[in-house]
């Protein structure tokens, strides 16, 4: 990932990561910054979620997911912990995010939306869906297990945008899909971590350590 703070620079790649982050675990982090190498982003905004419009709302506040955010991403590269949503409001809708941050980096800007297979899955049933195909591209972090026809109300939607190259998905600022597997693609779950903390069960390896730390100083995840 580049910097976007270079005078003359070329136009700023950017993309959202959503999510609860209920705690963000490994598997979030190293997914971001595969996914800043794979497109040559500038920065990958990771998003807590304050009311998740499709979900039950977590049990720890979203000032908490933030702040074990902040302290999960640290100083590293190219990732950011944003916290629009968290300041926003009502239901966390990915559509006012885009706005949100197709404000701040401009209409030439290459916005892109990651999103997993499940809730790639469930897009024609998000909110606005079809503004949010015209503010931004979305790329899909495919799982190799999932290769079933889509539901016919998903493929009408993306009809005539899917790409193949990351090359092509960048030509415009926004409206393609482009399904990315990245390389390390790790099978870590929240709610294991989640079940884990619960349990006094060690999550070594499965947080980072300053999160772990965040979390036994304020005795978050105790209670079922």
């Amino acid at each position: 990932m580049c910097g976007v703070d270079v005078p003359g620079s070329s136009i700023p790649r950017i993309a959202m990561l959503g999510g609860t982050f209920d705690p963000v675990h490994i598997g979030h982090l190293r997914s971001a910054v595969e996914l800043g190498e794979a497109l040559a982003l500038d920065a990958v905004h990771m998003i807590p979620a304050h009311v998740p419009p499709h979900r039950k709302a977590p049990g720890i506040s979203a000032e908490h997911r933030l702040a074990m955010l902040k302290a999960g991403i640290g100083d590293t590269p190219g990732l950011v912990a944003d916290d629009r949503e968290v300041r926003r409001p009502g239901h966390s809708y990915s559509i006012d995010t885009l706005i949100s941050l197709r404000e701040e980096w401009g209409e030439q800007a290459r916005l892109i939306m990651a999103v997993g297979h499940d809730a790639f899955l469930g897009l024609p049933e998000w909110h606005q869906r079809d503004r949010l195909l015209s503010l931004a591209h979305i790329v899909v972090i495919d799982r190799p297990d999932h290769e079933a026809p889509l539901e016919p109300a998903l493929a009408s939607l993306i009809e005539g945008r899917e790409v193949s190259t990351v090359e092509s998905m960048m030509a415009a600022p926004g409206g393609h899909l482009l399904r990315l597997r990245l390389p390390s693609r790790m099978a870590i779950a929240a709610t294991e971590v989640r079940w884990r903390l619960q349990q006094g069960l060690s999550v070594r390896y499965l947080i980072p350590e300053a999160v772990e730390r965040y979390i036994a100083s304020h005795a978050l995840y105790r209670h079922p």
